[in-house]
């Protein structure tokens, strides 16, 4: 499956006439972008749209986004709004052993007892949880003395049906060796952790020579 890397730039006149104020409407603006491959039984089943992207923030000369998908995404907003562009990821870029990272998640555990999700609280708490979830779950292992939590976020937003939504964001970056290929690529395809439909779990990944594990 090809892959395609865009970035979508946003001057301030773009990201004022899209109205883009929260999470939920910049998920609104990316998702636009793209064909709509899932009709509403696929929805409602919470099949992977294939989107992924990461809100790189912005200044006074506008805003950066990261995007990842299995199509094409549009060349524009509404055919005026921002710019877009784009790259086939090379079929090689998963081939590597280790890789720097940088990625968004919105770190969770279910509790045994009430089933309910709780969020991870604390920056050495969100490593501990990052690192056995890359070693259990995405194919990856991660360089202890390397890893950063960066920040902590807490977004808060209204969804498409007027919910309230309240999403924990952790900036974690890295140094990452893979222990399972076709977990690792379907991690990198797909997104790693929850709240992906919301800038969540794309993984910003260049690969390493030298072995920083050693």
């Amino acid at each position: 499956m090809t892959m395609i890397a865009s970035v979508l730039h946003l001057d301030r006149r773009a990201v004022k006439a899209l109205r883009i104020t929260d999470a939920y409407s910049l998920h609104r603006v990316v998702y636009s972008l793209y064909e709509d491959v899932r009709d509403e039984a696929k929805k409602q089943a919470s099949t992977a749209s294939g989107i992924l992207y990461a809100d790189q923030g912005g200044d006074i000369r506008g805003r950066k986004i990261l995007m990842l998908a299995n199509r094409e995404p549009k060349d524009a907003v509404d055919g005026q709004h921002g710019e877009v562009h784009s790259k086939p990821i090379p079929e090689n870029f998963l081939e590597h052993n280790q890789y720097r990272f940088k990625v968004i998640v919105n770190p969770t555990r279910r509790d045994s007892a009430s089933r309910k999700l709780q969020a991870v609280r604390g920056r050495e708490a969100v490593a501990r949880w990052f690192a056995e979830r890359a070693r259990n779950s995405w194919g990856f292992e991660v360089a202890q003395q390397a890893l950063q939590v960066d920040k902590i976020d807490v977004l808060q937003f209204k969804d498409k049906q007027q919910r309230r939504v309240t999403i924990g964001q952790a900036h974690v970056q890295g140094l990452l060796r893979i222990t399972d290929k076709e977990a690792f690529a379907n991690s990198f395809t797909q997104g790693v952790g929850r709240a992906r439909a919301f800038g969540c779990g794309l993984l910003q990944i260049v690969p390493v020579i030298e072995n920083p594990f050693d």
